[in-house]
């Protein structure tokens, strides 16, 4: 005959079920305690039906007795989905340990229970979602704030390392679990930002799944991040600015009190500087910026880099780059983790390059990684201010020295001709000396001017832009353009015979729309894409800007001084007081720790981006 349904508390229930487990064979403190936390289990909320014979007190004393038949149907409710989303959580700290207590002794008894306890745990990751009905219709579902959330989560690291003290092999399971569990991307930021807190808080005491940790999030960033294109952004963000602040339409759509409303638009006045339009945009800000905080709480110790800590996460995070962000085509912001990273000490930043560097010159790598390696060299050594200049100067020579040899190889093979399909290794690495060259030429020619020229002549760019693979007629027209006008302008090389002959050469494609034929230029054969171009991302730029490179405009004296060659009696003043600046102190960059949910930014104006495509004639002299 079936067992009968009875009314009782079951978190109640397995919390003393606990108690029975864990003092198996030993002598209980006392009557008193037992009755004090029987009374506690029933005045908890809520009521449970559960599936067993008699009562829990009956069940423990059963137990106790050595009879476990009906001890065992209670731990079997552990499967049940309905069982595991009790509000354990919620429950008085007696309760709460107890319960732990009881998980520990499950899982140390019966390993089968294993999985079932880690899901349980993970699930309570995210905050739980209020539903809001009237009949049979949701009027709302949201994120549950409650002010209890963090302390719960803190409750939830701790029975995962209490888990793992009895059961060492806990990670290997957990991880699969971890990443089933990953909120779908077009969750809220709230539900997304939780998650990643807690992965990042498990990183750190299960220090095996680090690597698998911050792969599983940097990949679905990378998600977001292509879905949301710089120029995508910048239009949301322009069009809410021309509107004033049209975003704030739904603010308050389901607040029904006028003063809550009130206050709460007066409290979220501030903090909306740093929200982003772009919904994908916003949330992808607000996980970068977790990502970052946490770079910096685990390489910093008492506000010092600690070399061994960063060393393992460069190692970390080296191979998450190659594997994912390598290979991606123009994802705009999430490959700033390693530009963050190589900031802390200018040896990370030695050996990115270094990493690059022997990507690029690899033959046995693909020709797209080859150039996507290019791509960053270029754009770091440009964007970097944490770069000195002789490290500027070193990695110009490796890629000069290698462009020559390059066409020594060349000159005399059937090969030799202007082909992105054969040499676009070559054509990268060209343009990353040209980028790097129209940043940093004021650098270059600073104190000893005349050494500054003598070194750039050394470096013979002429030879590169007059050969026969062309590289002025592939490489960007607004790199080109600049690099003209500043070789131009100190006697290194003239372009623009050059650029002026491959402009008549390029042939206008024809391509026939539902509107009609259309003529287009293809002014990127290359297909080049300048990963460090700049974070406008609000929040995420509080970390970059202290450490970037912006390009500044050129007034229309410098755009006509540009246009007449420089006489070499006459030394200018090349002094740029954003270029000659020290390298920022790391303590300047505002970071918050991975429990900071409610940290907000304020973002500064928003820096220029690339040179613009501007073609300047050289006057005659």
């Amino acid at each position: 005959m079936a067992a009968p349904l009875l009314h009782t508390r079951l978190p109640g229930d397995a919390a003393a079920s606990s108690s029975a487990v864990k003092t198996l064979g030993e002598s209980r403190t006392g009557i008193s305690n037992m009755r004090a936390l029987e009374n506690d289990f029933f005045s908890s909320p809520p009521r449970k039906t559960v599936r067993f014979g008699g009562t829990v007190t009956e069940v423990l004393l059963k137990y106790k007795k050595g009879e476990t038949n009906d001890f065992e149907l209670l731990k079997n409710q552990l499967l049940d989905p309905d069982i595991k989303r009790l509000p354990w959580l919620n429950r008085s700290q007696t309760v709460v340990e107890e319960y732990l207590a009881f998980l520990a002794n499950l899982v140390s008894a019966q390993t089968v229970f294993l999985r079932p306890c880690l899901s349980m745990i993970a699930s309570h990751f995210v905050p739980p979602r209020v539903i809001i009905k009237e009949g049979d219709v949701d009027v709302s579902d949201s994120d549950d704030e409650d002010d209890n959330l963090p302390a719960n989560f803190g409750t939830c690291h701790r029975a995962l390392q209490i888990i793992a003290r009895y059961v060492p092999s806990t990670p290997w399971f957990l991880m699969p679990i971890l990443v089933e569990k990953f909120p779908f991307v077009r969750k809220s930021e709230r539900t997304l930002e939780c998650y990643v807190h807690n992965l990042l808080r498990i990183s750190v005491y299960f220090p095996t799944l680090r690597h698998e940790i911050l792969e599983l999030i940097i990949e679905k960033l990378l998600k977001l991040d292509v879905n949301a294109s710089r120029q995508d952004i910048e239009d949301a963000e322009e069009t809410a600015t021309q509107t004033c602040g049209g975003t704030d339409s739904t603010e308050g759509l389901f607040n029904m009190d006028e003063d809550e409303e009130t206050e709460h638009e007066t409290k979220a006045g501030p903090e909306r500087l740093d929200q982003m339009v772009h919904p994908v945009a916003e949330c992808l800000d607000i996980l970068m910026s977790l990502v970052l905080s946490y770079m910096k709480d685990v390489c910093y110790v008492d506000g010092q880099v600690d070399n061994g800590k960063t060393k393992d996460l460069y190692r970390d995070l080296i191979n998450i780059f190659d594997k994912l962000l390598l290979s991606t085509h123009a994802s705009c912001h999430v490959q700033f983790f390693m530009f963050y990273l190589c900031s802390f000490k200018l040896g990370f930043a030695e050996a990115f390059l270094e990493h690059l560097w022997k990507k690029l010159q690899d033959p046995s790598n693909p020709a797209i990684i080859r150039q996507a390696a290019g791509n960053y060299i270029g754009s770091f050594l440009a964007r970097a201010k944490f770069i000195p200049l002789i490290t500027v100067r070193s990695c110009l020579d490796l890629l000069v020295n290698w462009l020559h040899i390059y066409l020594n190889n060349q000159d005399s093979g059937t090969k030799a001709f202007c082909d992105v399909a054969l040499h676009g290794p070559f054509y990268s690495a060209c343009q990353a000396v040209f980028y790097t060259f129209v940043f940093r030429h004021k650098q270059l020619l600073s104190g000893n001017l005349k050494e500054g020229l003598r070194y750039l002549q050394s470096l013979n760019f002429e030879r590169i832009v007059m050969s026969q693979l062309n590289p002025l007629k592939i490489c960007l027209p607004s790199v080109v353009n600049f690099f003209a006008a500043i070789t131009n302008k100190y006697q290194l090389v003239f372009c623009y015979t050059i650029i002026e002959r491959n402009n008549r050469q390029m042939l206008p494609v024809i391509r026939s729309t539902a509107g009609g034929d259309s003529v287009q230029t293809c002014t990127n054969p290359l297909d080049t894409f300048f990963p460090f171009d700049p974070c406008v991302l609000k929040r995420s730029k509080k970390f970059i800007d202290p450490i970037y490179q912006v390009w500044e405009d050129m007034s229309a004296e410098e755009l006509q001084e540009f246009k007449k060659p420089m006489r070499k009696e006459i030394v200018e003043d090349e002094d740029d007081d954003f270029l000659k600046g020290e390298v920022p102190q790391n303590d300047t960059v505002i970071g918050i720790t991975p429990s900071s949910f409610d940290a907000h930014f304020r973002s500064p104006s928003s820096s220029v981006g690339s040179p613009p495509v501007l073609y300047m004639q050289p006057s005659p002299f």
